[in-house]
């Protein structure tokens, strides 16, 4: 399958920008369910990080990986990469519901978790996971990709806090994705494993709602789930949105869906709005339809004019090495925790509360 295609196997590649010395910083992959342990690898490569074992039950998924990463070692269980003690990180793309039971195991070795958007299916799970990270010392990263591993997002960010547009008061986040059914393993068609639409890929547009906004918190004021074109499957989610307030007075407005037509060059029309007190941003992530079919498009207009860049190749991946930093020097200058945490727990609130429209 093109990967350009498919989003689970889209893996971005930007410049090598290593923030360490060759071996300094070791990292395995264990749980090769989802293909964004792809780009999460390929991510930590480019700023330096050392792949060194690999772990999946699975053989076959175990061979694919090894062709794209030549040379890394497969392990026998998952407990011979936990015994390592030169690992620093061990990074992991489970099936969603198992993801935080990986991270619990991980922590509790000594080393910090890298995981895959959604970071975690319930709740409970994340109770569960911030008592780890509080007793063990150790980081729960997560891999909010639309955002961190998208350049043309990144610049977003740099915009704002370039106050290009004043202070952000609504962030419109639109992700839609191409289903590939026949593709899909059987998880993915079960809420109980994958965790509902708003919990798996709404992930990606809570997380930039909280981030352009500046916002600590958030309340879910509305949201709402459906299946309306895959009946074949009845614990799917096909379509799904939520409207949110933060802290700080913002507000913000999420859709996600499985509906992107054959007919585009991409998986996903992408898309973010982000509205300021002196102008406004849009984001065209991954392709601009009938004109552009690169990614990394980005539209300004405030007070001086209106801007147009192509930011592809331009701006980088910055999240991965400062991540790497961070598991060196105990900061979070890549991403706090709470942050990570709190991203997480609002998913989990629209989608619990979330009316099921039929």
């Amino acid at each position: 399958m093109d990967n350009n295609k498919s989003g689970m196997f889209y893996v971005p590649e930007g410049k090598p920008e290593p923030v360490c010395s060759p071996g300094e910083f070791q990292f395995a992959a264990i749980g090769l369910d989802h293909g964004h342990i792809y780009g999460m690898s390929q991510g930590l490569i480019e700023a330096g990080g050392q792949l060194s074992w690999v772990y999946d039950p699975d053989p076959q998924k175990v061979q694919a990986f090894q062709r794209q990463f030549p040379g890394v070692k497969v392990a026998r269980s998952e407990g011979e990469i936990l015994q390592d003690s030169n690992l620093q990180l061990v990074a992991g793309a489970a099936i969603p519901s198992e993801r935080c039971a990986l991270g619990l195991r991980v922590m509790a070795h000594g080393k910090d978790y890298f995981t895959d958007k959604a970071p975690l299916t319930t709740l409970e799970q994340l109770e569960q996971a911030k008592r780890a990270v509080a007793e063990t010392k150790r980081k729960y990263a997560v891999y909010y990709s639309e955002r961190l591993h998208v350049e043309s997002a990144v610049y977003a960010g740099v915009l704002i806090e370039r106050d290009a547009i004043g202070r952000v008061v609504q962030v419109l986040g639109l992700g839609p994705h191409r289903v590939n059914a026949g593709s899909r393993p059987e998880w993915f068609f079960d809420k109980e494993r994958f965790g509902g639409i708003l919990c798996d890929i709404g992930s990606h547009q809570i997380e930039q709602f909280l981030y352009y906004t500046g916002a600590r918190n958030a309340e879910v004021v509305h949201s709402k789930t459906a299946n309306y074109h895959h009946k074949g499957h009845p614990a799917f989610e096909d379509y799904g949105d939520a409207s949110l307030i933060a802290d700080n007075g913002a507000t913000g407005y999420v859709r996600v869906d499985w509906f992107t037509p054959n007919g585009l060059s991409t998986w996903g029309d992408g898309r973010t709005v982000i509205l300021g007190t002196e102008g406004y941003i849009e984001l065209r992530k991954y392709v601009d339809i009938g004109r552009e079919k690169r990614g990394g498009n980005v539209y300004l207009v405030n007070g001086e004019g209106e801007y147009y860049w192509n930011v592809s190749g331009q701006v980088g991946h910055p999240y991965f090495g400062q991540l790497i930093l961070d598991c060196f020097h105990r900061t979070e200058n890549a991403m706090t925790q709470e942050h990570a945490f709190k991203a997480a727990e609002l998913c989990l609130i629209a989608q619990r509360d979330a009316v099921k429209v039929e």
